[in-house]
């Protein structure tokens, strides 16, 4: 008798260790917090009917990754991780078998993370369901599928570490800057990068091509940037995909809608806050403006297609149709996004904050290469905008992308 008591007495301390264990609901919360300003599902949701059971195909200049399961099954996602080994992967790149991840993975950003953060976004994880969902392999190109070489890249290109508080500046800017630097991975589509794939960290944020768009610059340049913009301005467009300045479009309406529309109305005012801090980290470059025949040939296609809805002086109607004169995405040196608009047309996003929606039809049937170029560049060099040529060949070549 004396036996089975001390036995049930075992097993009621085992089961209130387990108990004292669990994560706590608040712990959960936040980290459900912390994964939708990550924008985890936008990459690891493949199937909407299976979130972050992974599979979705990832796109890169060497090739295609696919992103791995996150749901707590033991065989094919995270189940069986320790604490340690989700900690590592995500601040430091490395798998719990010891082989490395790609930086399609932002690890070089999620280092600048707490581990009380990680943990947190494992404990939320730990309460999906599980999916059974096998990782893909890579298809890289050679060399690049080999993982050894990850130890070559993270030697010249990844710096472990914190992100370091500014004890000179609020504590919104350094909450900000959290976030921008690390957990929103911004530099991920928004900074150049090398041959290798690397950031080239002295133009950090100041514009990068991703997926056949330009990312613009979120650094203070007067044209191309967000000089012109307010944190206010900013933090509408972010919660809500569009303000009197732009609409968010392409892989950014994806952010919008994933991530930062979700997030709370202090963090979103953080990240304003932050990157309207931040200088130019460039000159902006020189503008030739096109010549009077080809300024001509867009005004015409402008005033038969256009003038509509944005209006002869451009001024569109703001938070409907996006004003043109101004527009930082417009006088982007690269054009693709432009490109990309004119020829496939556009979705105005929709939140909670601004549920009303709006349509652009698409050009790439009804217009030549050389009109789309015409057109283009009498936006981007109209109305005080002044941006580099676009070619018909830089035309052509995007319709190629679609």
């Amino acid at each position: 008798m004396r036996m089975i008591l001390a036995a049930v007495a075992l097993c009621s301390a085992v089961a209130g260790a387990a108990r004292a264990a669990e994560p706590s609901p608040e712990l959960i919360a936040y980290g459900k917090a912390l994964v939708e300003a990550g924008g985890c599902a936008g990459c690891h949701t493949a199937d909407p009917a299976k979130p972050f059971a992974g599979g979705k195909r990832i796109d890169t200049p060497f090739g295609a990754v696919y992103a791995p399961n996150l749901t707590p099954d033991r065989d094919t996602g995270i189940g069986a991780w320790t604490d340690a080994d989700f900690t590592r992967a995500v601040r430091t790149g490395v798998a719990p078998d010891g082989s490395n991840y790609y930086p399609a993975f932002p690890y070089p950003y999620f280092t600048k993370m707490t581990k009380d953060d990680t943990l947190a976004i494992r404990a939320y994880l730990g309460t999906l369901a599980p999916v059974a969902s096998r990782n893909k392999p890579p298809e890289l190109r050679w060399p690049f599928g080999y993982r050894g070489l990850m130890r070559v890249w993270n030697y010249f290109y990844f710096k472990p570490g914190l992100f370091e508080p500014d004890q000179g500046q609020s504590a919104a800017w350094n909450r900000g800057g959290y976030l921008v630097t690390g957990l929103g991975h911004c530099g991920a589509c928004h900074t150049p990068k090398n041959y290798f794939g690397a950031d080239k960290q002295a133009q950090a944020l100041s514009g990068g091509e991703v997926g056949g768009w330009f990312a613009p610059r979120l650094d203070g340049a007067a044209r191309t940037g967000l000089k012109s913009w307010s944190v206010e301005d900013i933090t509408e467009y972010l919660q809500s995909g569009r303000n009197v300045k732009s609409h968010a479009g392409g892989p950014m309406a994806e952010v919008v809608v994933n991530s930062t529309s979700k997030m709370s109305d202090a963090d979103v005012r953080a990240i304003a806050v932050y990157l309207k801090s931040l200088p130019p980290s460039r000159r902006e470059s020189i503008v030739t403006p096109p010549d009077d025949a080809e300024m001509k040939a867009g005004q015409a296609v402008y005033a038969k297609l256009c003038i509509a809805c944005h209006e002869a002086d451009g001024s569109g109607a703001p938070r409907i149709y996006p004003p043109l004169p101004g527009n930082a995405l417009l006088q982007s040196v690269n054009p693709s996004s432009s490109l990309r608009i004119i020829l496939d047309g556009a979705h105005t996003v929709t939140t909670p904050r601004a549920p009303n929606t709006g349509e652009m039809p698409g050009y790439a049937k009804q217009l030549s290469d050389e009109e789309i170029a015409a057109v283009t560049n009498y936006m981007r060099n109209s109305w005080g905008n002044a941006a580099p040529l676009v070619t018909a060949a830089q035309v052509a070549k995007a319709r190629k992308e679609q």
